[in-house]
């Protein structure tokens, strides 16, 4: 084996890895693997180049383009001479999972709360009916109390979301700096 082909299969395998790995984020892996060619590129890349080298349909990269523009990880770049649009990784990789794990995370967040508060009603509705048996209303009054306290769960969630959003987290946690 070659030295270049030691130096592809070296990227190769980081990027198969993280492409994997970004499926916990709702990326799928050939999303996943859009990204990583670019972050290994030194230049911005045209679609039909992506498309080359990733063998993907035109349609199917414009589209995880969009997607990894949309989670703020790859972005169109300008050049002189070039008519094409130009894309280009974004390499702060502290900044990308902050906007993708507030993204996805507020998201579920959201859904979990609607669901939880419109159920606290549904309960409370229970409760407030003098014609629910006494079962129920027990029954009833132990869900409310799981379910206010799924809320205070929900409310820290927030918050910890809150210090991504703010990068308030990196002074509980910090980013290791290089020693030069």
């Amino acid at each position: 084996m070659n030295e270049m082909e030691k130096l592809e299969r070296a990227r190769s395998r980081f990027i198969d890895s993280m492409a994997q790995n970004m499926n916990l984020y709702g990326i799928t892996p050939s999303v996943g693997r859009l990204y990583g060619l670019l972050y290994f590129s030194e230049e911005p890349m045209t679609l039909d180049c992506m498309k080359d080298e990733l063998g993907m349909s035109k349609t199917s990269m414009s589209t995880s383009v969009r997607q990894l523009q949309e989670l703020k990880m790859v972005e169109k770049v300008w050049k002189k001479g070039i008519r094409k649009d130009l894309y280009q990784s974004i390499d702060d990789w502290y900044e990308t999972f902050s906007d993708l794990f507030s993204v996805k995370w507020r998201s579920g967040v959201s859904v979990n709360i609607n669901s939880l508060q419109k159920s606290l009603e549904e309960l409370e509705e229970l409760l407030e009916d003098e014609a629910t048996s006494d079962e129920v209303k027990n029954e009833a009054m132990v869900d409310k109390e799981k379910l206010l306290h799924a809320l205070e769960y929900y409310d820290w969630l927030n918050r910890l979301i809150d210090s991504i959003e703010s990068k308030e987290i990196f002074n509980y946690i910090p980013v290791k700096q290089d020693p030069k």
